[in-house]
């Protein structure tokens, strides 16, 4: 599977590799800017790219979530999914229903693996958050994932730097 997804975005222009693996749901941007600063791209354009790129699933998975699982819960392959997913996102949801908007920016601001802008996506439907809390609350987390992750790479790099001369 990964060979093939790798083969589909060789021919793409370098920054929509990083918008595509910034909006994907396993890597979001925790891949994308260190993905970007492999291909020689600035930490500025990296970090925009990236921030831009996990926002794209937001709007639609708050969007679309409910009606689509509750379409496909009707066969049952895909309610053993949404059951599955639901109760994983579910069991992280705590924080995130205690302080809303604040806890969904805290959720998706943590780099690591199932956080980030689709579990804080999915949380904010099944949690019924407001639209408007939701996507602000997203958006800051996104912002604070980036700032993190860049500075990490940053670290990285100059550490590695140090290391090699």
């Amino acid at each position: 599977m990964t060979d093939h997804i790798i083969l589909w975005l060789k021919g793409l222009p370098r920054d929509y590799i990083v918008l595509i693996t910034a909006a994907l749901p396993v890597s979001e941007l925790r891949g994308a800017i260190p993905l970007a600063l492999s291909f020689g791209m600035t930490m500025q354009k990296a970090f925009l790219l990236s921030v831009a790129g996990n926002f794209i699933p937001v709007i639609p998975v708050l969007f679309l979530l409910e009606p689509v699982s509750n379409w496909l819960g009707r066969f049952r392959i895909f309610a053993r999914f949404f059951d599955w997913l639901f109760t994983r996102t579910r069991k992280k949801a705590d924080t995130i229903q205690k302080y809303e908007m604040l806890g969904l920016a805290i959720f998706v601001a943590i780099p690591l693996p199932m956080t980030g802008a689709w579990s804080g996506a999915i949380a904010a439907s099944l949690l019924k958050i407001k639209f408007r809390y939701a996507v602000t609350g997203i958006i800051l987390g996104i912002l604070m994932a980036g700032l993190v992750v860049s500075a990490l790479c940053a670290l990285g790099i100059t550490g590695w730097q140090a290391v090699t001369n």
